[in-house]
């Protein structure tokens, strides 16, 4: 694993941002695995500047996201597809037939699933895969439990999860008590992973995920398995290491 050390959110941004370029220029039909969340969001709009620029070309991208929210449609403020419309996909010359994330209105999630797994297969698997950290370990939604789960499955987000995304809604109860996300060997086969981390709340996480014991009980901390893992973090999120 690679550790790149960042000043600040600004600066970790700008540094993830030179790696998924770097993606882009190296081959421009890449399929990039992307995520959610408030910490990646500097990164999308450093690619949309250079994207606007002329920097970085996306119409040969694929893309395949991490999770969706089960329940919400793509018109929905608080779907992951709005937001990655509303970040990326809208502010770039990406072809949107060719981004993809599990269909959040499918109410047969083993339908739901069996479909998401058969597109990420037929677009070979990301070449770069963007992930977040929760402050419980999780990536995607894998939450905590006694198993990694190899593919798309739905989650019973857990109470922290949903609290921890109350901020995005009107109410607690209007937050989605489930979600479909990628699973663990999906994540695992992508040929590069980039983790960004910020702030330090997630210090003991970061810790413990890349520098603790290997277990379902924290997600991330499979990751030290996979062969190539960058993570890019702020000077607080990596003061306990």
């Amino acid at each position: 694993m690679q550790i790149i050390r960042a000043k600040d959110y600004e600066d970790m941004s700008r540094k993830a941002a030179n790696i998924i370029s770097a993606q882009i220029l190296m081959k421009p039909d890449c399929v990039l695995g992307l995520a959610t969340g408030s910490t990646p969001i500097g990164a999308y709009a450093q690619l949309v500047k250079r994207c606007q620029k002329g920097d970085l070309d996306f119409s040969k991208i694929t893309t395949v996201n991490l999770d969706e929210y089960k329940g919400l449609d793509r018109d929905n403020e608080q779907s992951y597809y709005y937001f990655m419309n509303q970040n990326l996909f809208g502010k770039v010359n990406i072809d949107l037939s060719r981004t993809f994330l599990p269909d959040g209105t499918e109410s047969d999630s083993d339908k739901a699933c069996r479909d998401y797994d058969k597109i990420i297969e037929e677009a070979g698997g990301a070449d770069l895969q963007l992930l977040g950290l929760g402050h419980n370990g999780h990536i995607g939604f894998n939450e905590p439990g006694d198993e990694f789960v190899a593919k798309t499955h739905c989650v019973d987000l857990t109470e922290s999860t949903i609290k921890a995304n109350q901020r995005f809604f009107a109410s607690i109860d209007e937050v989605p008590k489930q979600a479909y996300t990628m699973g663990i060997q999906t994540i695992m086969q992508a040929k590069k992973i980039l983790v960004v981390v910020s702030g330090a709340d997630k210090a003991a996480i970061v810790k413990e995920a890349f520098f603790g014991r290997i277990t379902p009980k924290v997600q991330a901390s499979v990751l030290q398995l996979h062969r190539d893992v960058i993570l890019v973090a702020d000077e607080a999120a990596l003061s306990e290491i």
